[in-house]
C-alpha cells in the first residue's frame, strides 16, 4: 500500500468528528487509488455452438476462468450489439439473448443468469466525456457475450452489463472512445470485448469446424498478431492498410471493432498475452488476447 494511502485511511477514524457524511465518505473511498488494476480482453466467439462445445478453444476459457481473479463487475463490448449512438444495459437481472437463427433447439434453452451491474453501467457514463451515452434497461446479454463468459464463469456469478457499438463512427473513433474507459479498470471493471478478427461467413467452410485456415485468413492474423506483438495501435485501427486480405476478412467491421476496445482500454507498456490461438472453420479467427 502507498504511503499516501495508508495515510487517508487512518484519517478516516476522524472522519466522523469532521462531520464527514455517509455520501462524503463514499467519494472519499471512490476516489482512492485500487489494489489491482483489472485486465482487458478480447475474445473470439466464433459460431454460437461454442456455448454447448468442449473443444480447445473452451479449454481455454474454462482455464482462464480459474486464473482470473473475480472484478466487480464486467463490462462486455460484443459485435452483436450495434446501435446509432452509444448506450450501456442498466438492467438488473440481463435476460439471455438468443439472436441467431437455424441452431439445434439446445442452444435456445441455454441460460446464463448473471446478475446486471446498473451502478457500474451509470459509472460508464459518468467517465466518458467524449460522448453521450445513454442508458437501456431492457438490454440482456447477447450471444457474443454469454456464450463465451458462461464458459470464465460457469456459476454466473460476476455480475456483467453490455456497452454498444455505435455503428456509425470511424475505427479511430471507437479507439478513442475506449481510452476513456481505461480509468474503469481501476474499480475493479473487467473490460472484455468479444468478436473475431477474421469474420466472412460467405467463406466459412461450415462443414468442417476443424479444417485448415484458408491463405487470406491465416494472412491476416499473422498480420494482427504481428502488430499485437509490438503494441501498433494505429495499425491495427488501420487495418483497411494490411490489403487485399483485409479487405476478405473484415467485409464488415462490426466483429473487429471489439479488438480496438481492448487496445485503447489498455496501456501499451502492459503485457499482452494470447489465451487462445487458432481457427475454426477454415476461416474463422479464434485468437483471444489478454492485456494486463
Amino acid at each position: 500500500m502507498e504511503r499516501r494511502t495508508a495515510l487517508k485511511l487512518l484519517g478516516l477514524g476522524a472522519a466522523g468528528s469532521l462531520g464527514m457524511t455517509l455520501s462524503d465518505l463514499k467519494k472519499f473511498t471512490d476516489d482512492l487509488p485500487s489494489d489491482e488494476l483489472q485486465p482487458a480482453l478480447f475474445l473470439g466467439h466464433g459460431s454460437p455452438m461454442n456455448a454447448l462445445a468442449n473443444n480447445p478453444f473452451t479449454q481455454s476459457l474454462n482455464a482462464l476462468g480459474t486464473s482470473l481473479k473475480k472484478p466487480k463487475a464486467v463490462l462486455i463490448v460484443s459485435a452483436h450489439w450495434l446501435t446509432r449512438g452509444t448506450f450501456v444495459s442498466t438492467a438488473v437481472k440481463p435476460e439471455t439473448i438468443y439472436d441467431f437463427g437455424g441452431f439445434p433447439p439446445a442452444l435456445s434453452q441455454v441460460v446464463y443468469p448473471a446478475p446486471g451491474a446498473p451502478e457500474q453501467a451509470k459509472l460508464v457514463k459518468q467517465t466518458v466525456v467524449g460522448t453521450v451515452v445513454g442508458e437501456d434497461p431492457n438490454m440482456g446479454l447477447d450471444h457474443g457475450a454469454w456464450s463465451v463468459i458462461k464458459h470464465v464463469w460457469a456459476d454466473a456469478s460476476v455480475p456483467v452489463f453490455q456497452m454498444s457499438i455505435d455503428w456509425y463512427k470511424s475505427p479511430q473513433w471507437h479507439y478513442e472512445l475506449a481510452q476513456e474507459l481505461k480509468a474503469l479498470r481501476k474499480k475493479g471493471i473487467m473490460i472484455i470485448t468479444s468478436g473475431n478478427i477474421t469474420h466472412n461467413l460467405g467463406n466459412v467452410v461450415w462443414s468442417d469446424e476443424n479444417a485448415a485456415p484458408v491463405d487470406w485468413a491465416s494472412e491476416f492474423d499473422s498480420l494482427v498478431k504481428k502488430n499485437l506483438d509490438s503494441r501498433n495501435d494505429p495499425s491495427i485501427i488501420a487495418y483497411e492498410n494490411f490489403g487485399n486480405s483485409a479487405r476478405i476478412a473484415v467485409p464488415s467491421n462490426d466483429h473487429y471493432l471489439p479488438l480496438l476496445y481492448t487496445l485503447g482500454a489498455t496501456d501499451k507498456n502492459e503485457n499482452l498475452k494470447y489465451i487462445y490461438e487458432g481457427f475454426q472453420y477454415g476461416t474463422i479467427s479464434m485468437r483471444c488476447v489478454q492485456i494486463g
